[in-house]
């Protein structure tokens, strides 16, 4: 009978930071560059690279519930449907900032998704840093995200440690 090795830690970091990779739908490079953003702000790297995830364009329009999950809202950013500030931004990764606005494209309103999305908006919820305008679909960012409201079952430390070494 064969035993199961006991995981090292710097597989258990591997595993926290896989985790965090996909549930954001981040490849790698583009992941260590967040995560040396993280690293040159000032406070906790770990909570700086969660909010900086948070933060995304794509992540957004998905927390605003335009989306069903993140690649959806990734395509949807993607595919120009969004538009953020008034201009039509088709890159997923761009970083929205307080009181930056969220809205639809004018031709994209007229798709079947749009039509069946304004129908189930209602039962969504939106985190407290967000607003949403419920009626005209469009969202609004009210403040950056906290560590306390990125409900993010990640951990933060784990992530820096597989780096750090």
């Amino acid at each position: 009978m064969r035993r199961r090795r006991r995981v090292s830690d710097h597989g258990l970091h591997l595993i926290e930071k896989q985790k965090v990779r996909y549930s954001y739908g981040v490849l790698e490079r583009q992941f260590r560059k967040t995560f040396g953003q993280a690293e040159r702000q000032a406070g906790i790297t770990g909570e700086n690279l969660l909010i900086l995830l948070e933060r995304r364009l794509d992540n957004v329009v998905y927390r605003l519930g335009f989306a069903e999950s993140r690649p959806q809202a990734r395509q949807l950013v993607m595919h120009g449907h969004i538009l953020l500030n008034g201009r039509k931004t088709d890159i997923p990764s761009c970083l929205v900032t307080e009181g930056d606005t969220i809205s639809w494209r004018e031709g994209s309103q007229k798709t079947e998704y749009y039509k069946q999305l304004t129908e189930d908006i209602e039962a969504k919820t939106v985190l407290s840093w967000l607003s949403l305008d419920r009626q005209n679909l469009v969202g609004q960012v009210l403040s950056l995200p906290t560590p306390e409201e990125v409900d993010a079952k990640f951990d933060g430390k784990a992530v820096v440690e597989y780096y750090s070494r």
